[in-house]
């Protein structure tokens, strides 16, 4: 299954949507589409806004996780040891104030912590490639773990109380 969140921003992200929408191949989506226009199709599972632990569970049980490049989400990723696929919502397109999910992305991927695609029209390949670096590898990188770490005591995993 790839699941597919475009966070909650009020805004819409209907330009990764499309690219969604056009992936070939035979793979469930399940599509947290918040504000943005639904997408058809008989493979999509929609849903507009899950709980916390509803999204950690699609992730950890996701083959690949396709999100924007927002913290949270990149964040809850790595906590539950995927390497997400992300996105950046862009000011020229009216999905952001600013381009600092495009700044997010591009440190992350730099990181080796994401896969970035700046362009949905890529998403396809991106996929193809992520297939085989979904999941993050204990070696990948002090920051991965500086991370989990964090969110673990911050805010715990489903069913492990956080730290006071």
């Amino acid at each position: 299954m790839i699941f597919v969140s475009v966070g909650t921003n009020e805004a819409r992200f209907d330009r990764l949507l499309r690219a969604v929408a056009g992936l070939p191949g035979g793979d469930e989506l399940l599509v947290q589409h918040g504000h943005s226009s639904a997408i058809p199709g008989d493979r999509v599972e929609l849903v507009d806004f899950l709980t916390f632990d509803a999204m950690a569970d699609a992730i950890r049980r996701s083959r690949v996780f396709v999100t924007h490049a927002g913290v949270g989400s990149v964040l809850v990723a790595l906590a539950n040891d995927k390497r997400p696929v992300v996105v950046p919502r862009r000011k020229a397109f009216g999905e952001a104030v600013d381009d600092h999910q495009l700044q997010l992305g591009r440190r992350f991927a730099a990181a080796g912590l994401v896969t970035l695609v700046e362009d949905p029209a890529g998403l396809a390949e991106a996929l193809a490639v992520s297939e085989h670096a979904a999941d993050l590898t204990p070696d990948a990188g002090a920051l991965a773990a500086d991370l989990r770490e964090y969110l673990t005591a911050a805010v715990g995993r489903p069913g492990v109380p956080a730290r006071a």
